[in-house]
């Protein structure tokens, strides 16, 4: 495995490698830019890199597919890390080209719903195309593909662009969260402001199925952060889903949880416990009475005492 290298979803100028950049060690690692989330996730899997950087929510859509998509099947990998990335496009054009000029636009589909309001009104004629990311319909603009890419204003150096609009974005204050992701091992230790991410495969179909998962959090006073449900693919009707709760596999609370799950469900992968971006331990919410991991420990004397007959 090379452990000097990290992947992400490239080429160069993407926001993923500027959320990379952010990492101190991203400056002692070699950067190696993918065309696709599930090539840089491949990446780690084969050895070729020892961790990569991918989106996986944002603030306007929610949760990224492609990226819980590729995470949810293939050889289990684990999240380590979250970067948090405050998102504004610029309308990257070729020297000389004017809005009026502008008959084709690209950009990754997850930047459509953050600028869809603008386009409309100041270039209702386009005709939007996905690329494989931003700079990767930079690129294509420089190529001549399309007259325009919505990227970050950052990418226009890299390919030769002017931005002709800078700050577009149909959401105020909209972010992009990204999971550094490598192969399973050992959580880092619990830091009292942690994430713990699983993806839950339902059993059989039946009335209070999904109610039944929630009930295993919420009894334990586990919050979740997000739930998006994604199909398995084995025909209408079949769904796993992508979880998100507040806590650290180590928390007792969190921990039970997870057993529960494990006991109703036919399958739980668990994709990592590490530290949130999004607040400081100072800044987390208190526990509900009854969930704390002395909490837990006090029952559990209780239920010995109880049983040996020391009550």
């Amino acid at each position: 495995m090379s452990a000097t290298r990290y992947a992400y979803l490239g080429p160069e100028g993407t926001f993923t490698e500027v959320a990379l950049r952010t990492l101190p060690e991203a400056a002692t690692r070699e950067l190696v830019p993918m065309v696709s989330v599930p090539a840089a996730l491949d990446a780690v899997r084969t050895g070729e890199a020892a961790a990569a950087l991918v989106p996986i929510e944002n603030s306007v859509e929610g949760g990224i597919t492609a990226t819980l998509d590729a995470l949810t099947g293939g050889e289990p990998l684990m999240i380590y890390r979250e970067v948090l990335l405050s998102i504004t496009f610029a309308l990257l054009v070729r020297p000389g080209t004017k809005l009026s000029d502008i008959k084709t636009v690209t950009a990754h589909p997850a930047a459509q719903p953050q600028v869809r309001n603008w386009m409309a009104a100041h270039l209702p004629q386009a005709v939007w195309e996905s690329a494989a990311s931003n700079a990767d319909g930079a690129r294509l603009v420089q190529e001549g593909r399309y007259d325009a890419a919505f990227a970050g204003e950052f990418a226009a150096a890299t390919y030769g662009l002017e931005p002709l609009v800078t700050e577009i974005h149909d959401a105020e204050n909209a972010q992009t969260r990204f999971v550094l992701v490598g192969r399973p091992a050992r959580p880092s230790a619990p830091t009292g402001a942690d994430k713990t991410s699983v993806v839950i495969w339902l059993g059989d179909d039946h009335p209070g199925a999904l109610l039944e998962l929630l009930q295993e959090f919420a009894v334990r006073g586990v919050n979740l952060m997000l739930i998006q449900s994604r199909p398995t693919g084995e025909g209408i009707g079949n769904y796993c889903f992508a979880v998100d709760a507040e806590g650290h596999i180590a928390d007792r609370r969190v921990g039970e949880a997870l057993m529960g799950l494990k006991r109703i469900c036919p399958k739980v992968r668990f994709l990592g416990s590490y530290p949130r971006a999004d607040v400081s331990v100072d800044e987390v919410r208190p526990l509900r009475t009854g969930t704390s991991d002395s909490d837990f420990t006090e029952a559990a004397d209780w239920l010995a005492r109880s049983q040996d007959g020391r009550i």
